[in-house]
């Protein structure tokens, strides 16, 4: 097996010689997901509240359904729903505040590490086209990568197995060879459905947020511990 986990302290070691491809979220995973959680936790409501000129408060009780009803849907990620369901330009707002985005502790290194490697390395990603766009021109990820997918190219998120047989079918891999690593455990789960074989999800997504102590897939807190083996240059 490609993964391994010291169940003393939770190690995650991986056989980096039985990974041929390397599939990488982008929010929570490259990057602190810091920026996602204040932009619609708190962001948005406010945004929302001067819009409709009322209370921080009653904009949060506006929102709150609606999130719930929308998490794990495409709808939760597309800022063109996001902006009627508001009535003003979401997109607009994120990248007016886009100074906020940035990396995940290591995940720069690592991405370089995987460049020199023998892997063909993939960012897919749930994020709506535009905000793809928006944190490609602030972070630079694109040149890391062979290939980078948005879900909203195939109209169905991570969550879904569309998406996995349409991701395949564009981008060929081999999921008993394939390494996947993502915050979301949901994601990981499909993926799982799927066939991918090595899945592995992140303790902190949000560096101002809790450390999970308990996660359904192996979990690292940084990328330097799974740097053995691919920092050689396999």
């Amino acid at each position: 097996m490609a993964i391994t986990v010291a169940s003393c302290n939770s190690i995650v070691r991986i056989d980096w010689s039985a990974i041929t491809t390397v599939l990488l979220d982008m929010d929570g995973t490259l990057l602190d997901l810091r920026f996602d959680n204040d932009f619609w936790l708190n962001q948005i409501p406010k945004a929302y509240a001067r819009h409709q000129g009322v209370s921080v408060h009653q904009a949060q009780d506006y929102l709150r359904p609606i999130f719930q009803r929308e998490a794990g849907k495409l709808n939760w990620y597309c800022l063109d729903f996001w902006s009627a369901t508001v009535g003003f330009d979401v997109a607009a707002l994120k990248r007016q505040l886009s100074q906020g985005i940035g990396w995940r502790p290591e995940a720069a290194d690592f991405l370089a590490k995987l460049k020199a490697s023998h892997c063909q390395v993939a960012l897919i990603t749930n994020a709506h086209p535009e905000t793809l766009r928006i944190k490609l021109e602030q972070v630079q990820l694109a040149p890391w990568f062979d290939h980078i997918v948005s879900s909203h190219q195939f109209g169905a998120p991570k969550e879904s197995q569309q998406f996995w047989q349409q991701l395949v079918k564009t981008h060929p891999f081999q999921p008993t060879s394939t390494l996947f690593i993502d915050d979301s455990e949901a994601v990981l789960g499909a993926a799982d459905i799927f066939g991918v074989a090595h899945l592995v999800t992140l303790r902190q997504p949000d560096s101002t947020g809790p450390i999970r102590s308990a996660t359904q897939f192996p979990a690292i807190h940084h990328f330097n511990e799974i740097f053995d083996g691919l920092a050689h240059g396999v």
